[in-house]
């Protein structure tokens, strides 16, 4: 089949199985990756391999594996697995050079995709892309190995287990709900959470790629409706959910009322700023102003940085920082961690958090009530949506708005007006611009809105397929 250039994402690979790219990509795609670390390494390399719940993990799992080795580089196979899972080989194995999960994250079940790791940074950008040109090269397959790579099993899951049963304990027993949403995480959280002394009651636990329950992306509030209602059911401290890989969180309190990520990050921020007083605290620039107004209030230093979970992972390591995260759910802990977003991690952190401070998941809150859209999506082909965001960039250099109080070009254009803020950025991940506005009131959100998105559709001349009312 003829794969799409488009599945060549900024931070992993990603598209619709069957008709994006199929096995034989996965194929070209180990042979690739394989080469690409032995000029790094002077070596054959040792490859971690792990795959999530999605139907077509196994076969694109395989058939990578099959590239890898007819490239002389050596599989280690984790199984079925998170992604955290994955990014911990790295760290854990000093014979693990690279990683490769399999799996489509949060998108619907026909979608699927591939996160990659050289050492124990993520590739992303230019990287990809050098992965996109060694695919589509007809020479690919004239360096054949002529001693392909062996095949055996790596535990991960005892070493994962034994880290963090050695980090938490926890004497309270606060209840807690866990959605697992039929993915990855189904096939540790219980066991971490039990035996660090949780008293858990799990939902759509077991794996299954077809995902029946609900779509698996804790950040959208119907996909959380199940989840509230048990949290009340049973009288729970809090609800926390998963994306399908487990490297997104999602959270509920005791009430059933959803937090967004934002209002996580500021929990943590608030506690980490205690052990590190003056730290660098990064987040993307989807979240809330008010998260970075209570960084500074608590002495730490705010960053607002790019979308995009190995951009954000990676300024955390640039700027030595504690603890960073973005909207999406992915959260960074470099305090007493790695620095990856592992969801599952995440939870105990919060948990630590209620059980410390004896108090219940709304108690710990601490960003006042603002007025804030959904993020709107503009539809608009791959291959124009950064041009038309550079468009607006040039527009507000050169000419800006009267509305407009300030103006930031961190990742897309995002301006603060009529007491709130703006963002409209090409997304990452499909064909589409996103936009999402905050403000204090709802007239001066309704006011923003208006302005703001009158603004794009008079500046792009762009006709857009959808409008956003």
């Amino acid at each position: 089949m003829q794969w799409n250039t488009q599945i060549y994402r900024e931070y992993d690979i990603r598209g619709v199985y069957g008709k994006d790219y199929d096995e034989e990509f996965a194929k070209c795609l180990g042979a690739a990756f394989c080469l690409s670390l032995e000029m790094k390494l002077g070596r054959p390399p040792n490859v971690s391999l792990g795959y999530d719940a999605r139907l077509s993990s196994p076969s694109l799992f395989q058939a990578l594996t099959e590239g890898i080795q007819i490239m002389g580089g050596h599989v280690l196979d984790m199984g079925m697995i998170t992604s955290p899972l994955s990014y911990f080989s790295c760290f854990h194995f000093p014979e693990v050079d690279g990683s490769i999960m399999v799996t489509g994250s949060h998108n619907p079940p026909e979608y699927n995709g591939f996160k990659m790791s050289y050492g124990k940074r993520t590739l992303h950008g230019l990287q990809i892309q050098d992965l996109k040109k060694r695919i589509e090269n007809p020479l690919l397959w004239d360096t054949v190995s002529e001693n392909p790579g062996t095949l055996c099993q790596l535990d991960v899951f005892e070493p994962y287990l034994n880290r963090y049963k050695k980090e938490f304990h926890f004497d309270n027993r606060i209840p807690v709900v866990v959605d697992c949403a039929h993915g990855a995480a189904g096939v540790i959280c219980r066991e971490l959470f039990e035996t660090v002394g949780l008293d858990v009651t799990f939902i759509n636990e077991t794996p299954d790629g077809r995902f029946p329950a609900h779509h698996p992306d804790p950040t959208v509030a119907e996909n959380m409706v199940q989840l509230a209602d048990k949290v009340k059911e049973i009288g729970a401290f809090v609800g926390i959910g998963f994306d399908g890989d487990a490297d997104r969180i999602g959270v509920v309190d005791e009430n059933g009322k959803m937090l967004y990520a934002d209002s996580l990050l500021a929990i943590y921020a608030e506690f980490i700023l205690k052990k590190h007083p003056g730290a660098k605290i990064i987040g993307d620039v989807k979240c809330t102003q008010s998260f970075y107004d209570l960084v500074k209030q608590q002495g730490g230093v705010p960053i607002m940085w790019k979308t995009g979970h190995s951009l954000v992972k990676d300024k955390v390591r640039i700027e030595e920082s504690p603890f960073g995260g973005e909207l999406s759910g992915h959260i960074f802990f470099a305090d007493r961690n790695y620095g990856y977003d592992d969801a599952l991690y995440a939870a105990l952190r919060l948990i630590e958090i209620l059980e410390s401070s004896k108090k219940k998941l709304s108690e710990v809150v601490n960003l006042p009530e603002l007025f804030t859209t959904p993020e709107y999506r503009l539809d608009v082909d791959d291959d124009k949506k950064f041009e038309l965001i550079e468009q607006l960039v040039t527009e507000t250099k050169s000419n800006k708005p009267a509305f407009m109080d300030e103006v930031s070009y961190v990742d897309g254009i995002r301006i603060k007006a009529f007491g709130g803020w703006a963002l409209a950025r090409a997304s990452n991940t499909q064909p589409a611009i996103t936009i999402r506005l905050e403000a204090q009131s709802e007239d001066q959100l309704e006011e923003l809105k208006q302005k703001f998105i009158h603004w794009i559709f008079e500046s792009s001349g762009f006709n857009f397929v959808n409008k956003i009312q």
